[in-house]
């Protein structure tokens, strides 16, 4: 008879689809990680301008369109002054088959992949479906990832280290001096640096900056994808960059599992790309603000946060059986266990709904904190 694959049998569904299933219809959802506003109008019309005209009818060349690899490159240009030639570059089905490409590119079965603990609920997974081996790395008490953590955590096994900036379920945003460090490991141990990039326009203290502006090899690879930054999550479109040695080995992944990302989407992320940035900026605005309302309101209640500088997260420190009564009120929050185990005590929620109801859901923590303690 035939049996499930190991690497499968391994991976659970994400402890954040757990949450949402047992909330009620009317709770207030603080567990989604996508933003509540519109793609901007400019992006729609592209996709739509490009069904009609037939443009998006069939397969596109593997790594994309050479009008949005083009924009990629531009972007890459204009937002950190590197060159990053179209050719080295492939669109996705999102940040997440990004992710799984290099992954799959990168990992023998065995070899070990380190990435933070809390952490994206994907490293783990696709860790395990690539065949390798996961090494989780806890975090400093700001919930930064620590160079030398990672430094200290590499083997002779280890053929990748993931670095998130800003961080998922966090908030964080790595420090420049620790940016040019994880460059540095990956140049100088011969170690593959993913960097998942996916929030790197939404920072609202400190600078992102990315490894591959400081690193002397081609030993990092960068995901990025419009899910975040133009409120695209269901267009799936993301990319993948890294030098052409790399890229082509991806694509051997990407051509098979994929062939290519949906049509229509790439004509929008084109468009995206390249049109007015004004949606972007209004959007991390809105986003400040109500970081702001809600650590202030964390903090009223009693419990310790850590300030998130960039993405649409909070993770506060909370009490044992926080989450639970938290949910059994009407607020849907994620417990920090499901992004690893020193999430623990911890419990992500996302700002990215309506300030009315942000505030309301803060009433309902407060209550709901007091009832624990």
């Amino acid at each position: 008879m035939t049996e499930f694959a190991d690497r499968v049998e391994q991976v659970s569904i994400s402890g954040i689809r757990e949450v949402f299933e047992a909330a009620g219809e009317d709770a207030i959802n603080l567990g989604i990680g996508q933003p509540d506003f519109p793609t901007p109008e400019h992006a729609r019309r592209a996709a739509v301008n490009a069904v009609e005209a037939g443009k998006a009818d069939a397969y596109t060349s593997n790594k994309g369109i050479l009008e949005l690899r083009e924009a990629i490159s531009a972007k890459y240009d204009r937002d950190y002054g590197l060159a990053v030639d179209p050719g080295d570059a492939i669109v996705t089905a999102g940040g997440s088959e990004a992710l799984h490409l290099a992954l799959e590119a990168h990992v023998d079965p065995g070899e070990e992949v380190i990435f933070p603990d809390p952490g994206f609920v994907a490293y783990d997974a696709l860790t395990r479906i690539a065949g390798g081996t996961p090494k989780p790395v806890a975090l400093r008490d700001d919930l930064t990832l620590d160079p030398a953590a990672v430094e200290e955590a590499i083997t002779d096994d280890t053929a990748v280290f993931i670095v998130n900036s800003p961080g998922n379920p966090t908030g964080a945003v790595q420090s420049e001096d620790d940016v040019r460090e994880f460059a540095r490991i990956a140049d100088e141990h011969d170690v593959l640096c993913l960097s998942d990039e996916v929030y790197e326009h939404i920072v609202f203290d400190g600078v992102h900056r990315s490894p591959m502006e400081f690193s002397n090899t081609d030993n990092v690879v960068v995901v990025s994808a419009c899910s975040k930054t133009y409120s695209m999550t269901g267009w799936r479109l993301g990319w993948i960059v890294g030098s052409n040695r790399r890229i082509e080995r991806m694509l051997r992944v990407h051509q098979y599992c994929q062939a290519c990302a949906s049509a229509p989407a790439q004509y929008a992320a084109e468009a995206a790309l390249s049109g007015p940035q004004d949606a972007v900026s209004q959007m991390v605005q809105a986003f400040e603000r109500r970081r702001d309302t809600v650590v202030d309101g964390l903090e009223d209640a009693g419990l310790t946060v850590p300030t998130p500088q960039g993405a649409f997260y909070a993770m506060p420190e909370v009490p044992e059986g926080w989450c639970d009564e938290v949910l059994e009120r009407g607020v849907v929050v994620v417990p920090g266990e499901a992004f690893g185990e020193n999430g623990a005590g911890y419990a992500r929620l996302s700002y990215a709904t309506a300030m009315d109801e942000l505030k309301e859901a803060l009433e309902i923590i407060d209550d709901a904190t007091a009832a624990v303690r």
